[in-house]
């Protein structure tokens, strides 16, 4: 199929200079840069996630020195008619094609051992016939499995103020928390920058997720918020390990083709209020007929945000999963307890993306017997 709508972005000029073609924060009232109907397939171009500020040539020492407050450069939003609160969005990922270069690299202070790790380091790699090299890494080919770091959708006012304000309360704990930052935000206006969040973590609409299982294949369901959802991606990743433990994975530009469908009223009818995804089975699965899979952050029931909590991202996760399992299979929560035990697996989506870390649940599908 070819696509529908094409959304194209100038891999040579930073963000800051085409500002009519994305954003690098969330906000409600940013405007959308297309409007589509349900089930139209379309062609997203992206930068890489930290806007072009890491060239081939990049040294060491000069790592330090990057604005962080530039990532992540998105593309969008994109408005699918239909979409309001109470519906699914999902986001169906036909191919994710990318560039040619790539970089991974270390930043002081950020990643999951970084009070191991305070020396910055980069790598570069060339990626050529599905495997990506580097001359800083010898002897090593890391196989392509190319996928979208962020896509989410925006919040509503009301959720925004929630997530700022749980924010708020763990960072004065002491919880490391980006909080709302004008420093190169786009757009730069204060009515927006001022309150928008900082695409570093997660959240209910989805945003920096960072599950690699997200390739070609792929389908991930984001509840809707806001009339029309406005999703927006970027980030994109060559490949990555489960965790992205040092901060960054291959990261690279690419191009998201995607198609999107409206689901009424289901994440309603369902309660589903976090991220799920699923996969039909192939070449980049371990499930030879798919799965469904559920996601679970560090937040607790209550709503309080905790900070990098794994053990509390698992229990959502399986939580999750529980009510997925009730729900699709009409089993009772006890039955789907025990389901959970025997073939579900639990594994580590991100522990970097602070402070919302993710685990996600996986369903094997070719356990069913029809």
């Amino acid at each position: 199929m070819s696509a529908r709508c094409r959304l194209c972005m100038n891999q040579d000029i930073p963000l800051s200079g085409q500002v009519g073609n994305g954003h690098n924060r969330w906000h409600p009232h940013i405007k959308p840069r297309i409007r589509i109907a349900s089930g139209t397939q379309v062609e997203i171009e992206t930068l890489d996630g930290f806007d072009g500020q890491i060239g081939p040539g990049m040294k060491c020492e000069e790592i330090p020195h990057l604005d962080m407050g530039r990532i992540h450069p998105l593309t969008g939003p994109v408005y699918v008619e239909g979409a309001v609160p109470g519906d699914l969005l999902a986001v169906h990922i036909d191919e994710v094609v990318p560039a040619k270069t790539g970089f991974t690299f270390v930043f002081p202070g950020f990643g999951f051992l970084r009070d191991v790790f305070g020396k910055p380091h980069v790598l570069h790699w060339e990626m050529a016939n599905g495997f990506a090299q580097s001359e800083q890494l010898p002897g090593v080919r890391i196989p392509g499995a190319p996928f979208m770091g962020v896509m989410g959708l925006a919040p509503s006012l009301d959720l925004l103020k929630r997530i700022n304000a749980r924010e708020a309360d763990l960072a004065a704990r002491g919880g490391f928390v980006l909080l709302p930052d004008v420093n190169a935000a786009v757009p730069s206006g204060p009515e927006i920058a001022s309150l928008a969040m900082r695409t570093i973590a997660p959240h209910e609409t989805g945003g920096n997720v960072d599950i690699k299982q997200l390739v070609a294949g792929s389908t991930l369901y984001l509840p809707v918020d806001v009339e029309g959802g406005l999703f927006s991606v970027g980030d994109a990743h060559f490949a990555q390990g489960d965790g992205e433990s040092c901060g960054s994975a291959v990261e690279t530009s690419a191009t998201l083709v995607a198609r999107f469908e409206v689901l009424k009223g289901e994440a309603a009818r369902r309660k589903q209020i976090y991220p799920t995804f699923s996969n039909r089975g192939g070449v980049h699965t371990a499930y030879p007929k798919g799965y469904y899979a559920t996601t679970g952050t560090c937040i607790r029931q209550d709503g309080r945000n905790e900070a990098e909590d794994l053990t509390l991202a698992a229990r959502n996760a399986l939580l999750n999963m529980v009510d997925h399992i009730v729900d699709a299979h009409g089993y009772t929560r006890e039955q789907a307890y025990c389901l959970c035990s025997v073939a579900v697996d639990l594994r580590i989506s991100q522990a970097v993306d602070v402070p919302n870390v993710i685990v996600s649940a996986f369903l094997p599908q070719h356990i069913f017997e029809s």
